[in-house]
């Protein structure tokens, strides 16, 4: 698929997501008014709150210094906020105009890859769904120094506050990048008609399975090894005095670790291995994915198995998400709000894991695949010898 024909349904998309999280956050002003806690009750307003707030429009009231109110549109402000409110506006123009940047470039390159065409068009979606999910945390991540400068204490506990920047905002990403998947990749279904014939790599069977199991070890050192309780205490606990820079515990966490676990405690047991259960969800989803990707690609290079990894890892978060949302829906009453808070969690941590892992597969893969050809070249060469 030419990137002339790849560029228009990509666009779509990046508008398009854009357009929806612009909504979500020009939305976010009506969960503040009176009638809202009246027809949905304020614990439901108060957590739709959470997850509108990172991509709204408004500054929240510790931005507006000065103000008593909680400075909505319309109210005044003092001359001491107005380099704050011109802060925050920056890191909203800056935080929408990544999203459509990122997702753009991602789904380009993935439709390039990944056409939807020839059986691939549900490996293509879920591709795009997952990458904008990686899009949007990209974007909240680069945004996130203008939002944090416009609180007026920047320099305050500056890389906790990153990463509580980071972590926001994931909820409302789950269903408008799911939107904005659905658009691109049937817009590229029907921009990549006539395209002719697609190359489509040999993988042989042997190469793909070792690629998938070095791809599945990466992401099981994050999700077994560093997600473990003390290890992850330990990353948390680093705190050298460099300044600014001190006390990237909460970073770390964010950036390194898919989960967080702990041996049986005083409950049983059966529940216990219930809960992992989704970790090894996880972590079957990454080896599936990896084990298919080579033979899906139109050519398997490090790039596309590195991007390829990304979205695996952040489609095997999903499917262990839901399954835990499954299996605590008793205990919370099905209240879908709160069952679905935890959802999106770890983007950041897929996005540094599933690069490398998507490095290792793609290396392990030509060497795997080198020698696979190197034998089967061998016996022909020997029979040419010796007729």
């Amino acid at each position: 698929m030419t990137y002339r024909r790849a560029a228009i349904p990509a666009l779509a998309g990046g508008l398009l997501l854009t357009a929806l999280l612009w909504w979500a956050g020009a939305s976010a002003h009506a969960l503040y008014l009176p009638g809202t806690t009246n027809v949905i009750g304020s614990v439901d307003a108060a957590e739709l709150q959470r997850w509108f707030t990172p991509w709204s429009h408004d500054p929240p009231a510790s931005v507006q210094l000065g103000n008593e109110l909680s400075g909505g549109i319309g109210d005044a402000v003092s001359a001491d906020s107005v380099p704050y409110l011109a802060l925050y506006a920056t890191a909203v123009q800056i935080r929408f105009g990544a999203v459509f940047v990122f997702f753009g470039l991602g789904a380009l390159f993935l439709l390039r890859k990944l056409p939807p065409v020839h059986g691939r068009m549900p490996a293509a979606l879920l591709a795009v769904w997952a990458w904008g999910l990686v899009a949007g945390t990209l974007a909240v991540t680069v945004s996130a120094p203008w939002l944090i400068a416009s609180r007026g204490h920047g320099g305050f506990r500056l890389l906790p506050q990153l990463a509580g920047v980071i972590a926001s905002g994931r909820q409302v990403l789950v269903l408008t990048a799911l939107v904005a998947a659905l658009v691109t990749v049937c817009l590229a279904r029907v921009t990549a008609k006539g395209a002719g014939p697609l190359p489509q790599e040999v993988v042989p069977a042997r190469a793909a399975r070792l690629a998938a199991t070095a791809g599945t070890a990466v992401i099981a050192l994050s999700l077994v090894v560093l997600s473990y309780q003390s290890v992850a205490a330990a990353l948390q606990m680093v705190s050298p005095n460099v300044g600014l820079l001190s006390e990237p515990g909460d970073l770390l966490r964010q950036w390194l670790l898919l989960g967080g676990w702990d041996g049986p405690g005083g409950g049983p047991l059966g529940d216990w291995l219930l809960y992992r259960a989704a970790d090894g969800l996880l972590l079957a989803v990454v080896w599936w994915a990896l084990r298919r990707l080579p033979g899906l690609c139109t050519r398997a290079t490090v790039p596309a198995m590195a991007v390829g990894a990304v979205c695996a890892t952040v489609l095997g978060l999903l499917a262990s998400q839901l399954l835990r949302m499954a299996l605590n829906g008793a205990s919370l009453e099905w209240n879908l709000l709160r069952l679905a808070a935890g959802i999106g969690e770890g983007i950041p941590a897929a996005l540094t894991c599933g690069l490398v892992a998507g490095v290792a597969a793609a290396v392990t893969l030509r060497v795997a695949g080198g020698r696979a050809e190197n034998a089967d070249a061998a016996p022909s060469v020997l029979g040419q010898a010796h007729p």
